[in-house]
This record gives structure tokens, sequence and C-alpha cells, in this order.
């Protein structure tokens, strides 16, 4: 019988390798504990890690008190996992060696490679294909390395450790920069702050941030993921890994820093120069239920709350202060955070005010110094709070007075009782106290913020984490007929056509190419009609005067063709005139803005925004990744500012926002069937008409990319 063929290499499993080696090769392994090359062993064995350590030094019989290898070849047995640390000309020769010997995953310190240019470019690509055809995994190059502190496992040269080495926890930080990782570690071990692992990845010729936020995302020591990335290489994989961690519950805070050219595109699409690299990420982000860090500060703080694992959907803040000040504060930081806090029911704030007349009991619920003198209100008025109130989250402000040593004992005894009859709600002080008690605070439970507005961020934050995690799953994208896009930028006319095998629908028009047409045109269609100039040459026709408005008569649109006509010969001399378009027009609509955007890494991004000046000044507007279902657009449209305008706001009425919203995610699914040759896609203006009366695009603008030279 023949042998079936072996089973592809699983890439979690050599990442799994890569984390948590049963055994580790050190190439340019050192006896210098403050080299390279030594560092990692010093560390390792320093940390007690379990598995075996193989260094590999020709000029050496032992290095650090274990035996070594004159060459990869020399090797006992095969390592799990490599670390290399040799010059970048050496390390390619290595890699080949160890991917021959059959070793999983290498973690490659050496730089030198595609960081200096091209030569170092190309270096990378051979050191990548090597490792490819033997299943192996790379980390870096120019990688600072990782820790995993489960496993004792030290795979980093950074002299971070040199100053203390990080506290076991939940915590796991994902970094494309090494020195900023441990940076981030360095910060999280002074805050006391656990962590699972910290991996830094370094020029990602192969294991990216995507990659690792996956790995944590099934990793049972990893409750929350921390993650810090420059750029993303791979979106489908760094997609993948986002819905992962939200499947399994696992919050992702991350730092997106940077900001990258839209490119050409932007010169001609008005949905381009409006969404930008760092709004498209946003969207993605927010789409995944990933919270974005503004800074580090942030970053942690969000991570450090998350680890307590509570997590309230539909979130809203109670407030408890013995400071009337503060509570202004706290209110100020909710609302532009956008955390609701709603007041006390006015049964709750009565009882309150029996017990302490002078409290301010709408929420924030002012307590007073009163506390002090008697510490049993702190109880009655949480209790007040959760079981009145129904806040799913509780911010105490104690100042300096949740530090006091006279106050303490007693504090703590009212918080833990409250603690324990609500154990879902979240808890969180802002006290200021020697690092005793608040490690006392925190093992009751609580976290312990010195600042009530870093509070409130963190506390957001639990909310949105909450939210994802609770959603149910959207409607699947509308079934459309395959798309065929012609062979460059149609006309108007011919965009409204295609776009009409979608079921997007435009403002009734006829294509007329004699002035009598044209006028014929608007008896049928009824007057007022607009006249503008066709031209797949012409895209922004406002700019050279090729739209005409409000024609009332034959007489007006017979002017109106011949001067359109003049107008272009005299804009656009060598544009393809296909005659001029007649529609309809509409009136008792709010005009929108739809459009599509092809983003360089997440492929085509729909947007959604209010016409006039909600878009070109306020940008006010909504994007998603394409395609979706119509629920997903309808939360487009009803997550923007200037939302109230569709929903009937000062007595308009209400617009047709089912139409709306269909409209929009069949432009999604339009643009993910166009593939890449679409550039963008500008339905300006879109008339949403009131409630039940249907949507319907003004103007249309379909961009074909120019194929690559």
């Amino acid at each position: 019988m023949p042998q079936a063929a072996a089973a592809p290499p699983n890439p979690m499993d050599a990442l799994s390798a890569l984390f948590a080696p049963r055994s580790v090769a050190v190439i340019g392994a050192s006896a210098d504990a403050t080299r390279i090359g030594g560092r990692p062993i010093a560390a390792m064995l320093e940390r007690g890690y379990a598995g075996t350590i193989l260094p590999v030094n020709p000029n050496r019989e032992t290095v650090q008190g274990l035996a070594a290898y004159p060459s990869i070849a020399a090797l006992p047995s095969v390592p799990d996992a490599a670390i290399i640390a040799v010059p970048a000309e050496a390390a390619e020769a290595a890699v080949a060696a160890l991917a021959e010997r059959g070793t999983r995953a290498a973690i490659v310190f050496s730089a030198g490679f595609a960081e200096t240019g091209e030569a170092g470019a190309t270096a990378q690509a051979r050191l990548l294909a090597t490792a490819r055809r033997h299943g192996m995994r790379l980390l870096g190059p120019n990688s600072l390395g990782l820790f995993n502190t489960a496993q004792g496992f030290y795979g980093t040269f950074s002299t971070s450790l040199e100053r203390g080495y990080p506290v076991a926890g939940p915590i796991g930080i994902a970094s494309q920069s090494g020195a900023y990782g441990m940076h981030l570690f360095s910060m999280a071990r002074e805050e006391g702050m656990g962590l699972s692992c910290c991996v830094t990845t370094g020029n990602e010729a192969d294991v990216n941030v995507g990659d690792l936020i996956g790995w944590m995302a099934q990793d049972p020591s990893t409750e929350v993921i921390a993650a810090y990335s420059e750029g993303i290489r791979d979106a489908p994989s760094f997609l993948a890994a986002l819905e992962l961690a939200r499947r399994n519950r696992k919050p992702v805070v991350m730092m997106k820093v940077g900001r990258s050219e839209i490119g050409s595109a932007a010169a001609r699409s008005h949905t381009a120069s409006i969404a930008g690299d760092d709004a498209v990420t946003d969207a993605v982000l927010a789409e995944f239920g990933v919270v974005r860090a503004r800074t580090t500060e942030e970053l942690l703080d969000i991570a450090r709350l998350a680890t307590k694992r509570i997590y309230p959907a539909g979130n809203t803040l109670g407030v408890l202060t013995v400071s009337g000040g503060a509570g202004v504060l706290i209110s100020d930081a909710a609302q532009a955070a956008g955390l609701p806090m709603p007041p006390m029911p006015e049964p709750a704030q009565q009882a309150l005010r029996e017990a302490l007349p002078f409290c301010a009991p709408q929420n924030p619920v002012d307590c007073t110094a009163q506390v002090l003198n008697d510490v049993s209100l702190v109880g009655r008025f949480a209790d007040a709070l959760v079981r009145d109130g129904g806040y799913g989250s509780i911010l105490c402000f104690f100042t300096h007075a949740g530090g006091a040593p006279s106050i303490v004992p007693r504090l703590r005894q009212e918080l833990r009782a409250m603690r324990a009859a609500f154990p879902d709600r979240l808890f969180v002080l802002s006290v200021l106290a020697d690092p005793p008690i608040v490690r006392d605070f925190e093992a009751d439970g609580f976290a312990v913020f010195p600042d009530p507005s870093r509070a409130v961020v963190a506390i957001q934050a639990m909310g949105r984490f909450g939210d994802a995690f609770a959603a149910a799953p959207q409607a699947a994208p509308p079934a459309l007929p395959p798309v065929a896009l012609p062979q460059q930028t149609p006309s108007e006319a011919e965009a409204k056509r295609l776009l009409a095998a979608a079921g997007i629908e435009a403002a009734p028009e006829r294509t007329c190419t004699s002035a009598e047409e044209a006028v014929a045109a608007a008896e049928a269609l009824g007057y007022p009609v607009v006249l503008k100039i066709l031209s797949p040459d012409i895209l922004h026709k406002s700019e050279i005067g090729g739209v005409l408005l409000n024609l009332t008569d034959a007489a007006a649109v017979r002017d109106g063709f011949a001067l359109l006509r003049g107008r272009a010969a005299s804009a656009a001399p060598h544009a393809r005139i296909e005659g001029v378009l007649v529609a309809r027009q509409l009136s008792g609509g709010v005009e929108c803005i739809l459009g599509v955007h092809r983003d360089p890494v997440f492929g085509p991004v729909a947007m959604f925004g209010l016409g006039g000046i909600f878009v070109e000044v306020l940008k006010d507007v909504a994007f998603r990744r394409c395609p979706f279902g119509e629920d997903a657009a309808e939360a487009m449209i009803r997550s923007i500012r200037g939302a109230p305008v569709l929903l009937g706001a000062r007595g308009r009425p209400a617009a047709d926002i089912p139409a709306l919203a269909r409209m929009l995610s069949r432009l999604s699914v339009f643009a993910a069937q166009a593939g890449p040759r679409l550039a963008g896609i500008d339905l300006n203006p879109v008339f949403a008409m009131p409630e039940g009366q249907g949507a319907f695009a003004a103007d249309a603008v379909i961009d074909i990319a120019e194929e690559p030279a």
C-alpha cells in the first residue's frame, strides 16, 4: 500500500514552539551574560526555564555552565525553537541548517535585513523562502524577541529585564516595535500588572502582530491582549485574529500609530479624500470590538481594568463621591467618553435624602464628607446606586479619605459587602493611598485609579468590550448578480446602469444627444428638471459648471443644453461627450453621500454621511469594510452625529431609513464583487425621501483603476 501524503505543517503548532518550546538552541551563544547571545541564556537560567537550552558556539565547550556545540549539525537533538544571534550573513545559513533539521520556529535577533534597504529586503526574502519550504516560522528578523512567564522562557536580549522580571499574570503584549513593546512591559511591571507574555515582531518577515493576537486568543494563560502596531501587513489574518479574540471573549486594546498616504485615488475620489487610512483603521477596529488607545497610559489603564473580566453590555455609570467638584469632573469626562450617566430614580433620590438630608442624590450621588463620621453611608448609598439605579459600573471617589488609616478598615468592610452582593457589577475606586492600602483594595476585587478621569475612560472601554461580546450575529449581505466592470471609468449614465443591476436606484433620467430630445425628456419626466453634461472624462461636473438645476420649461432646457455643451467644449476640449443627462429634480428628501474607497490594507470600505457641510467641513461620516448586511448599514446611518436630521428632528418628516440602508448594503456588495479594479464609487447626492418613499442616487461616479504599466 502506498503511504498517504504527510499533512502540511500546522502554523499554530509552529507558533506553539515559538511561545513555549520544550528545547531551544541559541545560535551565537555567549558566555557573557551582557551580550546579545548571552542575555537569553542568563535569563532562562535565572527564571527556571524547564526546557533544554542548547548553546551553539564553535569556540567554546561550555557556555554559562551548559554544554556547547560547535554547529547546528552537531546538536544532539532537534530543538523545537532557536534563537539566532549572529550577523545577517550568518543568519541565512543558520536558518537553512535549522530548517533542514526540522526546527519549527526561530527568533531572529539579527539586523541588516529589510530595514536597511533593497539588498537587505532581498536577503530577508531568501530567509523567509528557506523557512517556508520546511514549514518553519520566523519571528523577526531585527526582533527583540519574546518572553513567556508561564514557561520561564526568555527569548529576548532586552536590557529591561535588568530592572526586574515580569510578574506572571493574564495580560499579553504583542508589539511590532521591539523597544516600545519592552517599554510597555517595563511600565506594566512598575505598576504591578501581571503579564503572560510579551512578543515583539521586528521586520515581520513572517510572524506578525495579527498572528500573535490569534495565538493569545487561544492561550489559556492570556485573558487580555494589549497590542502596538505601526502597520497591518496581512489584513486577512489580522481580521481573523480579532474575530477569534471576540469569540473567545478576550478583550483587545490596541495602539495603532502612523498614517500612510491614500495615493493618487484621493485626487479623483471624494470618498477617498475624506476617508484616510486612520479613519478606516478606526472603523475596522470598532467592527471587532477592539478599543483603540490614544496613549500608553490609556492602553495600560484599559488592560489593567479588563483583568477584572467584567464587561457590562449597555454600560451606564453610577458615581458615588465625597466631593461635588469631583462629581462635576467625572460627569464631564463621562460625556466626553460617551458613557451614559442616567439620573437616579426619583423615589431612590428621596430615600437617600431621608438618610442624609444635605446629600445630592441625583448622579453623581454626593454623600459629602459625612462618611468620615458614618462610613455605613457608603454601603447604603452604593447599594442604592446598584439596586435602584441599575448602573452597570460604579465609580467611587474617596480621594485621600479613602486612604486614611482611620477610615480604611471600616471602608473596606462596607465595600467588600457591596461587591459580594453584586458580583456582576464593575466597581472602581478613585483613592489616594499608600501602596499597601491600594494592594488591599485590589485584593478585595476593586480596581484603583488615582485620577477619576482616567478611570472613566477605562470604564467606558469595558462597556465597549461587553457590547462586542454580547452582539448578536449580523445579517448576511444581500445576494447580488455578478459585477462586470467596464474597461475604463464610465459616464454617469453607464455608472447608474451598472448600479441599477445591483438594485441601487437613481432618480428618473434620460440621456439626450440633442436639445429637442432634452425637451422631450423633460416633458415626459415632469418639471422641474436637472441637466448635467455626460462624459466619462468629466467626473466632477460641478467644477466646470456642468450641472444646471431647477429648469422649469422647454426654453430653459433648450438653452441649458447649449450652455452645457459650450462649457464642456471650453473647459475640457478633449473630453468624450456622450450628451446631456436630463433628470427629474427631487425635493423633500435629505441629501446624503454614499461612497466606496479602496483601502490599501483592508480593501473596499463603504462610507455614509449627510451631504453639504456635514461631510465637507465636519466630516461627520461612518465607515465599514465591505460587504455587509442591512442591519450593519442601518447602524452606520444611525451612528453619525447628524442622524437626528434623518430621524425627524425639529418636526421634519423622518427619512426612509430602511431604503437608505438597503442602498448602502447593496453598494457594499457591489464593491466587494467588483474586485481590485474598482478604485472607488461616489453617490453624491443621494436623496433619502420621507419614510416609505425610497432613496435615490442623483449622481454616480464609478472610478476604475488604471491597469499597471
